[in-house]
């Protein structure tokens, strides 16, 4: 008995690269068996805090012209100018 380990043999780590599946399996769950992009990661992080940020911008505009989100009976959000009771 020999301690070599072949290639089908996993080593500490693997995870579940080193289980045996099928082609069908790899191909729907590819990102089980990328290796992780970190300049993907990093732009599409960004892109999404640009994304928030820009929301967070455009509800603070509103609310400093007045307005404020008021929610419908139907559960819809609108925002509505507000108003004195002595107009």
């Amino acid at each position: 008995m020999s301690d070599k380990k072949g290639p089908a043999d996993p080593a500490p780590g693997d995870g579940i690269r080193s289980m045996r599946t099928t082609s069908l399996f790899r191909a729907v769950n590819f990102e089980l068996y990328a290796k992780p992009n970190a300049i993907i990661m990093g732009l599409g992080l960004t892109c999404l805090l640009g994304a928030m940020g820009y929301i967070a911008y455009m509800r603070s505009k509103y609310e400093d012209m007045g307005y404020y989100s008021a929610v419908q009976s139907d559960g819809t959000e609108v925002f509505t100018k507000k108003r004195s009771k002595w107009d």
